[in-house]
């Protein structure tokens, strides 16, 4: 499991109180002071949440903790669903070359420009991203559609034309996904 990294951002008493239940808490509790401490933390931690008792609006991955006092309980609870807040929107979205992906919305974009997917679609696009190499037909039948190897079928080689054919009406790009002679990969 990845460690989650509680940053308290000029909140000096809570960081104490926190520290103090640390081992008790499933998640590292780190404190900045300053705004460039708080910035060296964010760039060396990763899955991170920062908690702060004033409002913030140039700082990402935070909550505000106005109503003090509050339950220890309670708070531990609020930053918990925070995390998993976090996590999920991590989850939710990926990048491709220059392409956002909002898995979702099945959505697929860059600047302002958006394509709607299917979920076969985005399926294929997460499998070909991961690879580092070609991908062949035999294999996307069984990875994203669990088809035999043996079975006589032209879905994948059709499921790839018609998505190619979006993104290239959509964005302009040939080149996202690319046939190469032992399979479809995206460069």
């Amino acid at each position: 499991m990845i460690k989650q990294n509680l940053i308290i951002y000029k909140f000096n008493s809570l960081y104490h109180i926190l520290e103090e239940l640390g081992l008790d808490l499933n998640f590292k509790i780190i404190f900045a002071d300053t705004n460039d401490s708080l910035k060296k933390k964010v760039i060396n931690h990763n899955n991170f949440l920062i908690i702060t008792n004033t409002k913030h609006l140039d700082i990402g991955n935070h909550f505000v903790l106005e109503n003090t006092p509050i339950k220890i309980f309670k708070l531990i609870e609020k930053v918990n669903i925070e995390f998993i807040k976090l996590q999920f929107n991590n989850q939710s979205q990926m990048k491709v070359n220059n392409y956002n992906i909002n898995l979702n919305s099945r959505e697929m974009l860059i600047n302002d420009t958006k394509l709607k997917l299917t979920e076969k679609e985005i399926n294929i696009i997460i499998y070909l991203s991961k690879s580092n190499k070609p991908v062949n037909v035999d294999e996307l039948q069984a990875q994203v559609w669990s088809y035999q190897s043996d079975i006589e079928t032209h879905t994948v080689e059709t499921h790839i034309y018609r998505l190619r054919k979006k993104i290239l009406n959509t964005f302009n790009d040939k080149e996202f996904i690319i046939s190469k002679k032992n399979g479809y990969q995206i460069k």
